[in-house]
């Protein structure tokens, strides 16, 4: 950033009018944050692989039921065995579901287990455009009829029980992700500046910043098709709090040590800017190019998020670099209170904790950087006990809930859930075919013809085996090769297709994705830092610091959590955090220690860099890690393994690697750091660095 622009944003004038037009945003922002939810796609389709055969699939059956249409798998169960009376209760339960008014088919049932202990009715009913969040107010419909006083207990499964469980654990997601995550910065940034006032300035941005870009996404989501949702909602809500607030401290550190060195608070900020503003614009854009990245994902859930994510921490950037800016200089020194930082005073950083670390490793820089990175390789051993070939409908939640433990009793009394059969739909002239080489395919205890319209014949196959097994996902892969041989008409959907297709498009969004986003970074790196050398390098040790976060978070979630695997998107999405939001951290360092360098040389700029921005990164580093700690309340194992593996990463990134391994190669490498630009020819400084002034520590 100029020094002029930056003059400008902190003036004496234009400071009331930057707060001003902030105030009116918000004003205009947060009624329309608060309808974000409306426009929320949680349908299937906007969560499938947008070109998958399932996904193609299930816009065909449209032609027979809505894609809004979903199965409720109503689950009795007597232990003891089942009476006449509880079959007549089921047979009367299943006339009434049969004259719901969003009925779409016919309900099937009670079907009765082999040993006379269960029994199972299937109730297809169409959610409309309310998708999931209408979910769970069918399924108490059903329960209230279903459930009688007695023995024989009720369980509410099949796909609609498991989109009102999942409508449940995303139910208050905004407002509880918000106060949790709100709940925690507080305490950090208390904790970090030791102010009764301090903190409010960059919290009060970060949620003006996310109540605009929540408004933002909500036109977009209306009027331009951007898909939302509930999940790229939660994490909007952490990235933007979490990544704002990083940048606020960076900002903040900034001008309090310019504020010891002038006398004017607006030319302080001016300077702070000028200084500090490159390195959170480079953090910033490549966390925005790095989410954009996921437009070329094959998920759609994924493309949507890119996005959303990338709105958010525009947004973010543009508050914290104009609204606080604006906030601190009109409020003065006082801000800091009880330690203000008076002119002419003591630049604490320069003896400060991270100051005498450097010290230290700069004694034996070459020995400290290996064996740091040797014990990082270790811990990258862990990423062969990670499991992320997707989660099993009994390994989503954290809880108990209650579609998981009705598929349960399914399977222990041998009865196959009637509720997710395979969908097939093909051409009329081949439909007798495909149902005939269905219905001997392994795995499949039968086929039926279920209609036709318009030469497409839509037919389903019952699976023998759990839909969410590995043995379902088997079966489909089989009847799709057996259908291969005989028709190019006919598509295999259905839940357990889809999901089969979920898991091959998340692989192939784990092989592509990945290293578009190490080039992205890398270039900006080059560009930013104008070498070759350090951005190799430090790309080097973020996969490194990338790798040991997977391999330690694997081993917590099998050993400790007893998590029983991890989603199939979940390295993705660990990997565009971790890197794209961890770059963040060695951008603030290495800015720095160019900066630094360019007076000093490497050497002497990479102590004085670490001394100057050590407290303020770890600080950063504690505030996003507890953020994103917070996804952890939510009740999916997903969020929660995603929040601890990023939380972690995070802060192995700002502590080990940030401090420690790349202190040490700047000081190992030296001036060749910054090979092929002109300053990888400048010596270092002869001076003894601790007989120089606090300002030339500083960087001053």
């Amino acid at each position: 950033m100029s020094r002029n622009i930056a003059g400008v944003l902190a003036g004496r004038i234009t400071k009331w009018v930057v707060v001003v037009f902030w105030i009116a945003v918000l004003a205009f922002a947060a009624p329309l944050a608060a309808k974000l939810t409306d426009v929320q796609q949680n349908d299937a389709i906007s969560w499938l692989p947008g070109e998958a055969e399932s996904t193609r699939a299930l816009q065909q059956q449209e032609q027979f039921q809505s894609s809004d249409t979903i199965p409720a798998v109503v689950v009795y169960e007597r232990t003891d065995g089942l009476t006449e009376d509880d079959l007549a209760k089921a047979t009367a339960d299943a006339q009434e579901f049969a004259a719901f008014d969003d009925l779409d088919g016919k309900v099937q049932g009670p079907l009765p287990s082999s040993d006379n202990q269960a029994l199972q009715t299937v109730v297809p009913l169409d959610l409309g455009s309310e998708g999931w969040d209408k979910a769970p107010d069918f399924a108490d419909d059903i329960r209230a009829i279903a459930e009688a006083d007695g023995d024989m207990t009720v369980h509410i499964s099949g796909p609609l029980g498991m989109a009102s469980d999942s409508a449940a654990a995303f139910g208050g997601i905004d407002t509880t992700l918000l106060a949790a995550t709100l709940a925690v910065v507080i305490v950090l940034l208390l904790l970090t500046y030791r102010s009764p006032v301090l903190w409010i300035f960059p919290l009060f941005t970060a949620v003006v910043a996310l109540f605009t870009s929540q408004a933002v996404i909500y036109f977009l989501a209306r009027d331009a098709g951007l898909v939302v949702n509930g999940q790229s909602a939660g994490i909007l809500t952490v990235l933007v709090v979490g990544a704002g607030t990083d940048y606020a401290l960076l900002l903040v550190a900034r001008y309090r040590e310019e504020l010891r060195r002038h006398h004017d608070k607006h030319e302080a900020m001016a300077v702070a800017l000028h200084r500090a503003g490159p390195a959170i614009f480079a953090s910033a854009g490549t966390v925005i190019l790095g989410m954009l990245c996921l437009v070329f994902a094959d998920m759609n859930s994924t493309q949507g998020l890119g996005p959303v994510a990338a709105i958010g921490v525009g947004v973010a950037l543009l508050a914290m670099v104009t609204l606080l800016p604006a906030l601190l200089v009109i409020f003065g020194r006082w801000i800091f209170w009880p330690k203000r930082p008076a002119e002419g005073s003591a630049e604490p950083t320069a003896s400060g904790f991270w100051a005498r670390i450097g010290n230290r490793i700069s004694t034996r820089p070459r020995s400290v950087w290996a064996v740091t990175a040797v014990i990082l390789g270790v811990a990258c051993i862990g990423v062969v006990q990670l499991d992320a070939n997707g989660l099993s409908n009994d390994e989503q939640y954290t809880t108990t809930v209650d579609s998981v433990v009705g598929e349960e009793v399914l399977v222990e009394h041998g009865l196959a859930d009637a509720g997710s059969p395979l969908a097939i739909v093909t051409a009329d002239s081949s439909a007798e075919q495909v149902a005939q080489v269905a219905g001997g395919t392994d795995g499949i205890e039968g086929a039926e013809v279920i209609a036709s319209n318009g030469g497409t014949t839509y037919i389903q196959a019952q699976l023998s085996d759990a839909p969410d097994s590995q043995a379902a996902f088997d079966t489909v892969e089989r009847l799709r090769t057996a259908l291969d041989a005989v028709t190019s008409d006919a598509l295999v959907g259905g839940t357990t297709a889809i999901n089969f297709d979920v898991r091959a498009a998340s692989d192939r969004d784990n092989l592509v994705l990945i290293p578009v986003i190490l080039v992205v970074v890398l270039l900006i790196l080059m560009v930013l830092l104008r070498s070759v050398v350090a951005p190799l390098l430090l790309i080097a040790t973020v996969v490194l610091s990338f790798g040991a976060a997977l391999g330690v978070s694997a081993l917590v979630f099998r050993y400790i959590f007893g998590f029983g695997g991890a989603d199939t998107s979940f390295p993705l999405f660990v990997f565009v955090f971790l890197v794209a939001l961890g770059i963040d951290y060695n951008i603030f360092l290495m800015t720095r220690v160019r900066e630094e360098s360019l007076k000093y040389g490497t050497r002497r700029g990479a102590l004085i860099g670490l001394g100057a921005t050590g407290g303020v990164i770890t600080s950063a580093g504690l505030v996003l890690a507890g953020t994103f700690a917070v996804l952890g309340t939510l009740p999916l194992v997903f969020l929660a393994e995603l929040g601890f593996a990023v939380a972690f990463g995070v802060l192995l990134d700002t502590i080990v690697v940030r401090a420690v391994l790349v202190t040490a190669l700047n000081l190992d490498v030296g001036r060749h750091m910054w090979w092929p630009s002109a300053l990888g020819h400048k010596h270092d400084v002869e001076s003894d660095v601790r007989r120089d002034s606090d300002r030339v520590l500083v960087g001053g």
